[in-house]
């Protein structure tokens, strides 16, 4: 009895038909993969600024004369400057947050008056977080205006270079003075001895 029962085996192993692959279950499931993964895929988006950075080697051309516009990112407030006369508007920080909005309308302000400017300098404190950076530049390069459900963008200032801002001075207001201590405090500046200007 176990030979035959063997026997039978052995001819139900022969005569059993290979095993058939079902395709149609396994496309419905990459199907809804592929639609679940598409559906929750970040896009991100790469934006390359092209930055005019000067030559290793490049020599000194003075300036025209005009506006020669800065933008210095302090740790505490947001500075607009011309390079030949001096700062022209400040704008400080307000719980601990950099004023974009109030820069952005000051910006609008100067392309209005300067319209074919189209370049700017940001300047950095050491230590300025990345995102703070990004924020002045996106700021300083357009100015984003709601327009019923849409966003329109006005180019104020595109050609953005970056430098190192110089020693904390006197603001706009004319508080402060003189270089920044190495603790980051202002430090006096000692008057012009009477008879000598």
């Amino acid at each position: 009895m176990a030979r035959r029962s063997y026997q039978v085996r052995k001819l139900l192993r022969h005569n059993r038909k290979p095993a058939e692959l079902l395709l149609v279950p396994m496309i419905d499931i990459f199907t809804v993969l592929v639609t679940f993964l598409l559906m929750t895929a970040v896009f991100s988006r790469t934006v390359i600024l092209e930055l005019k950075l000067p030559p290793a080697n490049a020599e000194f051309t003075p300036p025209p004369p005009g506006l020669q516009l800065e933008i210095v990112v302090r740790r505490d407030a947001l500075l607009v400057d011309d390079r030949n006369s001096g700062p022209l508007a400040s704008f400080p920080n307000h719980d601990s947050a950099y004023d974009y909005d109030a820069l952005s309308k000051y910006l609008q302000l100067v392309k209005v008056k300067f319209p074919d400017k189209t370049d700017a300098t940001v300047l950095l404190e050491p230590d300025i977080p990345y995102d703070v950076v990004v924020q002045v530049m996106d700021r300083t390069r357009v100015l984003e205006v709601n327009a019923g459900l849409d966003v329109v963008q006005y180019e104020l200032f595109p050609d953005v270079s970056l430098g190192d801002a110089p020693a904390a001075g006197p603001d706009v207001n004319g508080n402060g003075g003189g270089a920044a201590a190495p603790g980051g405090t202002p430090m006096p500046v000692a008057p012009a001895p009477a008879g000598k200007s």
